[in-house]
């Protein structure tokens, strides 16, 4: 069994509500946490003081059987408090029931499902006790009485035959059981450090330190795109907004009407007909939209995702499709990574200013108002270029 621990504390003093505070859309520890999932671990815990973290763990992630949400002990996540102690706590409370024990730091939004695995592979089968991530650095280091420790100053090399330094990035923790017990240390025994890309090295701790990484995201989530598309398997598309024109009446029972287009439909219709999937994914649960997409004959829907863009990756990998094969059609900040990271991202005319700043194409008609049928006759007769 091989377990992942992401401790997550209430208190933050650099930036307040630091791990739940959205980056690009998603909260700070949803950037591992969805890349967790992808990984070879086996379950994965979030573990936390904050009692609004473990709800939306509980209530965001309900679709993968492989995350859990535990509170955390007070006494492990005061100022003075070290992260080995939140790991015991944890793994004394599942009575020595695991092999691995894997720490991800949610404060390094750029770790990647591979990165996780290629720390699990050197303790699980490269014949390590631990491993941690690292990035190698070529340059100089002094120390503070003026000694450079790392070149002789009299024979200065260049840099790019500088052999370089490994620093920590602090990632990624990984250790076998026997050790970690051994040890009470996150690493410990025979060591290997597994390289991350430079990028990585930069963690939030401090307010300055986010627009950096935020940057540094959302170029990663571009690189997942292709220079042209390729031709587009899927159309993923959220509701309000989108499918509907954003308004909905209601009763002292709840929803009564939302406004969907006839015009809209027939597209859908249409798309599927060219081969094109429709998956329509949303974080509401409304039975008008359910009954909505069985009418429209969507299998493919997803209510109650408030992670889109950890839910898009892991279909995407059960269906063998890359990012750059689907298009996105979205309104609003939760819909960004989506956006971002999709092979073709649409807007409806009335989309929200970061939606529409990360848009391919902003449609001419609005949400619920004939932007799907636009979109999908774009992407069919995108493909059909391809074709010729």
């Amino acid at each position: 069994m091989k377990i992942g621990i992401i401790p997550l504390r209430a208190g933050s003093k650099g930036i307040p509500g630091k791990n739940k505070k959205a980056l690009l859309g998603r909260p700070l520890f949803s950037w591992v946490l969805g890349e967790a999932i992808l990984s070879r671990l086996d379950l994965i815990y979030v573990y936390s003081d904050d009692g609004e973290i473990l709800a939306m763990t509980l209530s965001d992630y309900a679709w993968s059987g492989k995350v859990k949400a535990l509170e955390r002990p007070a006494e492990t996540a005061s100022d003075q408090a070290s992260t080995e102690s939140a790991m015991l706590a944890l793994a004394e409370s599942l009575d020595h029931s695991f092999d691995i024990i894997c720490l991800l730091q949610a404060t390094s939004p750029l770790t990647r499902a591979e990165d996780i695995d290629a720390c699990i592979d050197a303790v699980e089968n490269g014949g390590f006790d631990s491993s941690l991530s690292v990035v190698k650095t070529t340059r100089f280091h002094w120390d503070a009485s003026g000694a450079a420790l790392d070149y002789d100053v009299s024979a200065r090399p260049r840099r790019q035959d500088h052999q370089g330094q490994l620093v920590e990035n602090g990632a990624v923790y990984c250790s076998k059981a026997e050790a970690f017990w051994k040890s009470s240390c996150r690493i410990s025994g025979r060591i290997r450090p597994v390289e991350m890309g430079a990028e990585s090295l930069t963690e939030i701790d401090e307010k300055e330190d986010w627009p950096i990484v935020e940057a540094l995201v959302r170029r990663n989530l571009r690189a997942l795109r292709s220079d042209p598309p390729l031709p587009v398997k899927a159309l993923i598309m959220d509701v309000d907004g989108c499918l509907t024109d954003g308004s909905v009446q209601v009763s002292a029972k709840g929803e009564k009407t939302k406004g969907f287009s006839l015009i809209d439909g027939m597209g859908l219709a249409l798309l599927r007909k060219a081969g094109i999937q429709a998956w329509v994914m949303t974080r509401e649960d409304s039975p008008i939209v359910a009954a909505r997409m069985r009418k429209l004959g969507i299998e493919d829907y997803y209510p109650g995702t408030a992670d889109k863009y950890a839910r898009v990756r892991a279909l995407l990998g059960e269906r063998g499709l890359e990012a750059a094969e689907v298009a996105y059609l979205g309104d609003d900040i939760n819909d960004l990574a989506c956006l971002l990271s999709s092979g073709w991202a649409l807007c409806p005319r009335d989309a929200q200013e970061p939606a529409l700043a990360a848009a391919d194409i902003v449609l001419k008609n609005k949400g619920g108002r004939g932007a799907a049928r636009e979109a999908c006759d774009f992407l069919i007769a995108y493909n059909q270029r391809w074709k010729a």
